[in-house]
């Protein structure tokens, strides 16, 4: 299977150079990204590097890896994007967290140009995605998503399917990055409470992580939090609140109330307005302590 993959951000170089190492199920991995620079390590290891988005797009699948709908949308419907180059019946699968109204069009302008979509958002950060650790969350056409199999297995640690339409892994990795960011707000909030009466952190979160809450999510934001370890940004602060306003967006076509949703839009935007843009979403886990008068969140 000869593969193009575009978008080697934080995520996406680690994910290729996993296809690169499963050269028995892939056989040539051609990499685009706007920074050239950023395909060089790539290319050390056997990748072609692309000069044009156009030049991912002439094997058997294109992967996309991309920061928001905008970028998405520049490359696929853009100027010898992938829609106008991508042959018949080749796939295009999004692995970038979008929103469900782009996903529902990229399926149907791929339906008309004879093309097969594939939406396979991923959750992990980029250490798991280097160790090849993703879960992903893929929907589309069962023939489509069967064909991706072999990239899934050399990218994540398990693949789960949602169904036949693609919107549906959007939908799902919306509601899961809204489910992380909840608890990373929960957790900065029972931090700063028990913070400020003298209880230390630290031994606080020990506690948390190996009793009730053992789960990793629990683990990694709540040690960022108390470590205040938000540079440099896994994944940044921006890129959470465009997913919760994205989920928002889903919810409001669904007409479903999500109030919790909206108080995280608000922090965010607090984030955001004190500075925030490069530090790490869980950033927002330390505006309940700076509210409550403790000056940095320790």
């Amino acid at each position: 299977m000869n593969v193009g993959f575009i978008g080697l951000g934080h995520m996406g170089a680690g994910m290729a150079a996993n296809l690169l190492r499963a050269g028995h199920e892939v056989h040539e991995v051609t990499v685009y990204n706007h920074t050239p620079s950023r395909a060089r390590p790539l290319v050390e290891l056997g990748a072609r590097a692309a000069a044009r988005v156009r030049d991912a797009c002439r094997g058997d699948a294109v992967i996309t890896m991309l920061a928001d709908d905008a970028a998405v949308e520049e490359v696929v419907f853009g100027d010898d994007g992938v829609i106008g180059v991508l042959r018949e019946g080749a796939i295009h699968v999004s692995m970038s967290t979008i929103s469900v109204a782009l996903s529902e069009r990229l399926a149907a302008m791929h339906v008309k140009a004879g093309q097969r979509f594939v939406a396979a958002p991923v959750f992990g950060r980029p250490d798991a995605a280097a160790a090849a650790k993703l879960f992903i969350v893929a929907a589309g056409a069962p023939d489509g998503v069967d064909a991706c199999g072999p990239l899934f297995e050399a990218m994540g640690q398990r693949t789960f399917r949602v169904g036949e339409e693609p919107k549906a892994a959007n939908l799902v990795k919306l509601s899961g990055n809204f489910l992380i960011a909840s608890v990373i707000e929960a957790l900065g909030e029972a931090l700063a409470l028990v913070g400020k009466a003298g209880v230390d952190r630290r031994q606080y979160l020990e506690f948390l992580t190996s009793t009730l809450f053992t789960a990793p999510v629990y683990k990694t934001y709540g040690g960022q939090i108390v470590e205040q370890k938000f540079e440099p940004a896994g994944f940044a602060a921006p890129l959470g609140a465009k997913d919760i306003r994205l989920a928002l967006a889903a919810a409001e076509t669904l007409r479903v109330a999500m109030p919790l949703a909206s108080l995280l839009r608000d922090r965010f935007l607090t984030l955001l307005a004190r500075g925030g843009d490069a530090l790490d979403w869980s950033a927002i886990g330390q505006l309940a302590a700076q509210d409550a008068g403790l000056g940095d969140g320790s």
